[in-house]
């Protein structure tokens, strides 16, 4: 449901949202951070439609007309928000110029250019002057990245009209894929591998696992829901979820080069050798199960 920072670039197999950043980006991993976050928004379609259904809900007779995107990735948010609110103009904010550019040739092809105002920003040197209000903000898995998120929130607080809507997503429990015991390697790869990219994203990404409802609270905003979206898809996966078991475990395969034992990555290369018996691709056991959190807040 869109999201990656240029520390999740390094250091996470999932990330989502580039709302900080530092400037400089690895391209070849922008690309695959882009295939990752364009299978992610297949994959949670139905469920992204309800959220936008309940933010319209929440923001009953008050148009929305000014959306800002904290993080914004390929827009999966901002497509999907500026469907379900036909008079509105989205400004997406991103620290990435291939991430604003993938953004903005994608909205060209739904015919949704004229409605996007790209933005390029960090938001860790300071919140943009422009826009200086909006309706509707959104912030999907960026929040975590930010270095001081309660001075962020702080200035979302300022800059969202009295009445308009935050909605805030963070990954609850990142997608697993893989049964127990796959018949070869070390049973429990996946377990291995989500406990070492839990320890690696602690350290370099403090605010991971932060409490959200006291720090949106602080910053001054009404909680109206707080729930947990699950996404969950039994064996055999279609087409498009086997892709994005792909794309994750080959994150998870390059972020964690260095951490994983050597059979764990020989198992991993095996599962990701797309010609191979013993691959992903040939596999009938791969189910999909993840969670987050989503808030939605007023002003």
């Amino acid at each position: 449901m869109n999201d990656h920072a240029a520390s999740a670039h390094s250091h996470g197999s999932h990330g989502h949202g580039h709302g900080h950043g530092h400037g400089d980006h690895d391209h070849g991993a922008d690309e695959g951070l882009r295939e990752l976050l364009d299978l992610d928004a297949e994959i949670t379609r139905d469920e992204l439609a309800a959220l936008t259904a309940r933010i319209a809900d929440l923001a009953g007779d008050h148009p929305v007309r000014d959306i800002i995107d904290i993080g914004s990735g390929t827009g999966t948010g901002t497509f999907a928000l500026l469907r379900r609110f036909p008079d509105a103009v989205s400004t997406v904010v991103d620290t990435s110029d291939d991430m604003l550019s993938h953004l903005t040739t994608t909205a060209r092809g739904h015919g949704l250019d004229a409605r996007i105002r790209p933005l390029r920003a960090d938001l860790d040197a300071a919140w943009p002057a422009a826009p200086d209000s909006a309706d509707l903000i959104w912030a999907s898995s960026s929040l975590h990245h930010m270095a001081d998120p309660d001075r962020v929130l702080r200035d979302i607080h300022a800059t969202l009209r009295p009445g308009g809507v935050l909605a805030v997503v963070e990954m609850a429990d990142m997608p697993r894929f893989l049964p127990e015991d796959l018949g070869f390697g070390t049973p429990g790869l996946e377990e291995r591998c989500h406990a070492a990219m839990e320890k690696t994203r602690a350290e370099h990404v403090p605010h991971i696992r932060s409490d959200w409802t006291s720090r949106l609270t602080a910053a001054g905003f009404t909680v109206d829901s707080h729930r947990t979206l699950d996404v969950s898809i039994p064996a055999p996966l279609p087409p498009a979820a086997r892709r994005y078991a792909a794309a994750t475990l080959g994150r998870f395969r390059h972020g964690l080069v260095d951490t994983l034992a050597p059979e764990d990555r020989a198992t991993l290369d095996t599962l990701l050798d797309g010609d191979g018996p013993l691959s992903l691709r040939h596999r009938a056991d791969l189910s999909l199960t993840s969670s987050r959190d989503v808030w939605l807040l007023t002003r």
